[in-house]
């Protein structure tokens, strides 16, 4: 699923073409995406039809994911068609063309979300998003620690280097901003580097407590990623147990609703059979009463 927001790459090569005729190539992209896309939009369909709750069915996040999902490829391909066949003369239609093209530009990025849609099946993504809705504390700490860091060590690195430094690469507070973070965070691109011996002093010190201010919040993010992850495994592992007790419920019912018949029908018979045998034994007292009479009845 991943691969289907290739299939954007067909309105951005078919700007690259030569006299705007798109390759074989990318037009089976195109192909394969207008299939996906046809196939989510039947998915989407079939379950708001189904869904009691059309309110509650648009406000889940993961259908909210599959609307900004497959609605950029519709809009791609109407302001496409309008921009082709509705261009304006003169400069004004450029600066239309350029809007536009801006336009397409966005929504090709927003087709990544296909791949969001892999969270509906994943229980490592669904964990992910759940662990993330919990640790909103957390984060806001890390962002904190970061911000207040930053902004303490940005202001020494520079007053070092400005005073002391052989190149002058820190040339404003603000601009140092950038090699505070990429400090503390441990990811050092080397683009911006102190020289002098205090400001290596000052990059020391911003990498040390950078490493232990991310490491207080990250503890508590990682316990509550695990506590997320053992939680939604057994609720996953609860709903495939009930899938079977309710097939053997069904079943049962079943089979008792069969045994009640049974007995029901046994019942029946039996009460029929003893019902003829009292009719039986009637008819038998009657003739041998009858036959009593008409031997009195030749005595006499």
């Amino acid at each position: 699923m991943g691969l289907f927001p290739l299939g954007a790459l067909w309105l951005s090569n078919k700007e690259m073409c030569g006299q705007g005729e798109c390759s074989q190539r990318c037009y089976n992209i195109f192909v394969l995406e207008t299939v996906c896309v046809a196939w989510f939009s039947l998915e989407f369909l079939l379950r708001f039809i189904q869904t009691p709750s059309k309110c509650a069915f648009l406000c889940t996040p993961l259908n909210i994911i599959d609307v900004v999902a497959i609605l950029p490829y519709y809009i791609t391909l109407v302001v496409d068609s309008l921009s082709v066949g509705g261009g304006r003369p003169g400069g004004s239609g450029n600066n239309y063309l350029e809007k536009v093209g801006l336009v397409l530009r966005v929504l090709r990025a927003l087709r990544i979300f296909y791949v969001m849609r892999l969270a509906r099946h994943s229980l490592g993504l669904q964990t992910l998003g759940l662990t993330v809705r919990r640790c909103t504390r957390e984060f806001g700490l890390l962002l904190l620690f970061l911000c207040v860091a930053m902004a303490l060590f940005s202001p020494l690195v520079f007053l070092a280097e400005s005073e002391l430094g052989a190149k002058q690469e820190f040339t404003s507070i603000p601009g140092s901003y950038w090699w505070a973070v990429i400090s503390m965070t441990t990811v050092g691109y080397g683009d911006m580097v102190p020289r002098s011996i205090p400001g290596q002093v000052v990059a020391l010190s911003s990498i040390l407590s950078g490493i232990l201010l991310m490491a207080f919040p990250v503890t508590s993010i990682f316990h509550t990623f695990s506590r997320s992850y053992l939680e939604l495994k057994e609720e996953q592992q609860r709903a495939l147990r009930q899938k079977p007790d309710s097939h053997l419920d069904s079943t049962k019912s079943h089979s008792e609703d069969s045994q009640e018949t049974d007995s029901y029908q046994g019942a029946a018979e039996a009460a029929a059979a003893a019902a003829a045998q009292r009719r039986k034994s009637t008819a038998a007292i009657i003739a041998s009463q009858r036959a009593a009479e008409i031997r009195r009845s030749a005595q006499t």
